[in-house]
């Protein structure tokens, strides 16, 4: 089963990944406050498509290509796993395990992401 997720364009340090995958659609968002991205006045989230078995190679390939100034992420799911992806570090959740969610949200914290922004559930299609 394929992985669906959301790349935001403004993390990758290079964005020859985005020819590996298929984007579905792209959106162009404003920043807010609440984001935390100052540095910032748009995002563009393309919504990726990703084939079963490809997702741990483009996993690698995202996890070097996060820009290294600022903390994020990156993440793609199907219905059994969900990779989240930071700089140098890889999760793949079973998505039957809520309680795995918990390292990656610690993780996360600890690099300073806010918590608002790890909003990762089991139950988001």
């Amino acid at each position: 089963m394929n992985y669906t997720g959301v790349i935001i364009e403004e993390s990758l340090e290079n964005t020859s990944l985005l020819k590996d995958i298929t984007v579905l659609s792209t959106k162009i968002e404003t920043v807010t406050e609440s984001h935390r991205t100052p540095w910032l006045k748009q995002w563009t989230l393309h919504t990726i498509e990703i084939n079963e078995d490809k997702a741990k190679f483009i996993s690698s390939q995202l996890s070097n290509v996060l820009e290294k100034e600022h903390q994020w992420y990156g993440d793609f799911k199907n219905d059994q796993f969900h990779y989240i992806i930071f700089r140098g570090k890889v999760f793949k959740v079973n998505r039957n395990n809520p309680q795995s969610y918990e390292k990656v949200k610690e993780y996360g914290v600890s690099l300073g992401i806010p918590e608002h922004q790890l909003d990762f559930s089991p139950n988001i299609k």
